[in-house]
């Protein structure tokens, strides 16, 4: 039976379905424009097909004849997710692995948390068998600095010591692939980070090196940075980003997942970095 994989050209969800084709596996790919770039980049042997988190009935076509899902907890899901699973029961799907986030530090009264854990609950009362995935902070999220990097050689941002030990968004998807495809997972929660904690600052030098040129790290004051990103994020992020990056170590915790369930260490920043050197050049 193909596997199904929701996102499909998601950073996660597409390195998923790269690793599951590679590993001779069918898959079909979700994704809302079957037709765009994005979805053309995908594995020639995946098969693609529509599919709209906003209109879960959109999806059958895409369930039947599925087994195993991998379903990403984004935009739409979050509210539809309980509707989602309903249609995958009724199909014949046996496992659900869930891509989501768990962040306990936010505050209880954020509707987009409460969406969460009403997703998390939904799943967990399902008659699936299921696995949660809450991954630290994607490496990938290092993407925002492209456009300055490439034309200034710059990175402006606020606490360059602050540290976190980022998630290569390969491992997240091999734990995922591991989680579809082989027992003993159901029923946990697994939390993949980094091999280990990376300052901001680093992380910028790291970029410099696998691109072949120096990367000049400007720090900026809390109040530079509103106005840096006033017009990128909402005053409600921003404000958070800042109360975060007030505690240097606050994402530095390394967690053993990736190299517990996929019997290797995790991918480190310098090796994302080599990865993506051309989407910084």
């Amino acid at each position: 039976m193909p596997i199904l994989v929701t996102g499909a050209t998601g950073t996660v969800g597409s390195s998923l379905v790269r690793q599951l084709v590679a590993a001779g596996h069918e898959v079909r790919a979700v994704t809302r424009d079957p037709g765009s770039r994005a979805a053309a980049a995908l594995p020639a042997r995946a098969e693609v097909v529509a599919g709209d988190f906003g209109r879960p009935e959109t999806l059958v076509p895409a369930l039947r004849g599925i087994d195993r899902m991998h379903l990403v907890a984004i935009g739409e899901s979050l509210t539809t997710g309980r509707r989602i699973l309903d249609l995958a029961e009724e199909a014949g799907v046996r496992r659900v692995v869930h891509l989501g986030h768990n962040d306990p530090g936010r505050d209880d009264d954020d509707p987009i948390e409460s969406d969460h854990r009403a997703l998390h609950k939904a799943i967990e009362n399902s008659g699936l068998e299921w696995t949660h995935i809450f991954p630290g902070e994607f490496m990938a999220n290092t993407r925002e600095w492209v456009a300055s990097i490439r034309t200034e050689s710059v990175v402006r941002a606020p606490f360059g010591d602050w540290t976190s030990a980022m998630v290569h968004e390969a491992d997240i998807a091999a734990v995922a692939m591991a989680a579809l495809l082989d027992e003993g997972h159901a029923g946990k929660t697994y939390v993949p980070t980094g091999p280990e904690p990376v300052r901001r600052r680093d992380a910028v030098r790291m970029i410099g090196d696998a691109i072949g040129r120096e990367v000049r790290f400007i720090e900026l004051t809390p109040e530079e940075a509103r106005e840096h990103w006033k017009d990128r994020y909402p005053e409600q992020v921003i404000e958070w980003f800042l109360e975060m990056g007030r505690y240097l170590d606050g994402n530095a915790w390394v967690s053993p997942t990736v190299e517990e369930v996929t019997g290797r260490p995790g991918r480190t920043f310098a090796q994302w970095a080599t990865d993506h050197a051309t989407d910084f050049r």
